[in-house]
């Protein structure tokens, strides 16, 4: 993509987390953020801040102190005037759901209110990826369905688009398979490692342009470590110890860049 004559500045990525740019811009100032990594992970966080304040103030019932909605209202509309304030702005957030919580909806306590602003549930492409985990398993234990462990990288990104990384070394392919998933078609790696035992490497394009930073879930009896580089997403699925996971999902996302 051309790179565009007006720099992108901070005008510009405030007006992008507030979607008051337009189409063209936007593009933009992706493309800028998909060329500077540190900056992208620093706006998807003012982004996430922004969608919890949202979410939280849209789970609320109207309450009948006029001082306390308005207080939240103005707060809600400060949020991206100034980068410098925002974590102060979402410690004022908390404070002003915390007084809702006291005069309006008295079943709810204060913990209970950050907890859910601090746990955003996991995107749907991470039930994909532990769904993918099983079926790789499943297959496995099959003598009918043999695995495929060649696989061309070069012949999967013009297939899906998709970009996969370098494996560290040790780490055994088992089998590779083009998935279904909620966005389309996914790749889904078998692997053996002698420290993780057997994980799954799953990739997929889920739709929008992203930058989030490795993240670990659980589902069922299994542990993903989930993150998005631009246009895709991975998790890497496995029984590992999460923090053992996260290592291993760090070393892969450097291959990536």
């Amino acid at each position: 993509m051309t790179i565009p004559i007006d720099p992108i500045t901070e005008a510009d990525l405030h007006a992008y987390i507030d979607d008051q740019l337009g189409v063209k811009r936007r593009i933009e100032v992706e493309a800028h953020l998909s060329r500077h990594p540190e900056m992208a992970a620093r706006v998807m966080s003012d982004l996430r801040g922004r969608d919890e304040l949202r979410l939280a103030l849209a789970e609320l019932t109207p309450v009948e102190r006029i001082a306390t909605h308005e207080a939240a209202r103005r707060l809600s509309g400060a949020l991206s005037r100034e980068v410098f304030f925002t974590r102060l702005q979402r410690i004022a957030a908390l404070l002003v759901f915390m007084a809702f919580g006291w005069f309006g909806h008295a079943e709810f306590s204060s913990i209970g209110i950050t907890a859910s602003i601090a746990s955003a549930p996991p995107p749907p492409y991470v039930d994909d990826a532990a769904r993918a985990h099983s079926t790789a398993l499943m297959r496995s234990a099959m003598h009918s369905q043999p695995g495929q462990p060649n696989y061309d990288r070069e012949e999967i990104r013009s297939a899906t688009a998709i970009n996969l990384p370098d494996l560290p070394k040790g780490w055994q392919v088992r089998d590779v398979q083009i998935f279904p998933s909620t966005y389309g078609p996914s790749v889904e790696m078998a692997i053996r490692s002698d420290s993780l035992g057997t994980l799954s490497l799953f990739a997929v394009r889920p739709g929008s342009f992203n930058v989030r930073p490795t993240t670990v879930a659980s589902r069922n009896d299994v542990t993903a470590v989930y993150w998005q580089l631009g246009e895709v997403a991975y998790a890497l699925v496995g029984k590992a110890e999460s923090r053992a996971l996260e290592d291993a999902a760090a070393s892969l996302v450097k291959t990536l860049y």
